[in-house]
């Protein structure tokens, strides 16, 4: 071997041939980061003990009983009703203001886009004052709903529709705009070339490209919905069987019944489970 052999090879292996020393990289990439690892083991340990100490003090013996009480099962059914009658009304306007966002460059759209990720960092009780003050009796269109058509949305079953539709909207519109910006136009271009109108190359070419995308998007969106408290409960109200839903029905059982409590947030702690890990592939997947 002459002297110009790379030099983490050894001219002098076993059988005479060359030996690989060990790379400074590979010895440090092998070593744990302490200085990184205790960091994240705490951070770790700050968000699972709080669920973990939810499920060791869960009344496991009377669960079945407390969740077959009639006030659980109201709070649960209105849940479900809202959450998916909202996810559809996200999906409804949703979607074409994603296409929207992704497809047409118009003055102003980051602006726009902004404006929509608002309810995405704005507190939830502020967004109930504000739908108050557009939507209620008073409001600046809720006065004319009521004067022309009698429809009145504070402290009604529609109201929390309205008040779980407008936080959770953001997760539908960003995971469908991700989608519409990652699928290729060639297929849409191809389509409208074939003689193809917009509606139909929308219907048949775009939306089953991006229908993992908003598939996604409404999950997450339902999910948002299911657990939406601070907007309902400024703008609907706490009514049994009319805007009490599960969240609420926690939140008012935590003051009487702890037990009925941590009963209901296992309910939900379950369902965010199990949306978690319905998109494991596309939000949490290791590389």
């Amino acid at each position: 071997m002459s002297s110009s052999a790379p030099e983490h090879l050894d001219s002098a292996g076993p059988r005479g041939g060359p030996t690989e020393r060990p790379v400074a990289g590979r010895e440090i990439s092998g070593r744990l980061p302490w200085m990184l690892v205790v960091p994240a083991v705490l951070g770790l340990a700050f968000l699972v003990l709080p669920l973990a100490g939810l499920v060791v003090r869960a009344p496991w013996s009377t669960l079945l009983e407390r969740l077959a009480e009639p006030h659980v099962l109201e709070a649960l059914r209105l849940s479900l009703v809202t959450a998916t009658i909202a996810t559809a009304m996200c999906l409804l306007l949703g979607v074409p203001l994603a296409w929207l966002l992704a497809r047409v460059d118009f003055p102003g759209r980051r602006l726009v886009r902004a404006l929509v990720t608002v309810p995405l960092v704005l507190p939830p009780v502020v967004g109930g004052v504000a739908l108050l003050l557009v939507l209620g009796r008073r409001g600046l269109v809720g006065q004319w709903l009521e004067a022309s058509f009698g429809i009145t949305l504070p402290f009604t079953t529609a109201g929390v529709i309205v008040a779980e539709a407008f936080v959770a909207m953001p997760f539908l519109v960003i995971s469908v705009e991700g989608a519409l910006r990652g699928a290729d136009q060639r297929f849409e271009e191809a389509a409208a070339t074939l003689g193809a109108s917009r509606w139909t190359v929308f219907r048949r070419v775009t939306l089953p490209m991006v229908m993992p995308g908003v598939v996604a998007g409404a999950v997450l969106c339902w999910a948002r919905a299911l657990g939406e408290f601070g907007a309902t409960i400024t703008f609907a109200g706490n009514f049994p069987g009319t805007t009490r839903t599960m969240p609420l029905a926690v939140y008012l059982a935590l003051e009487t019944e702890p037990e009925a409590a941590i009963v209901l947030s296992l309910v939900l702690l379950a369902v965010s489970v199990v949306i978690l890990a319905s998109l494991r592939d596309r939000w949490v997947s290791a590389p």
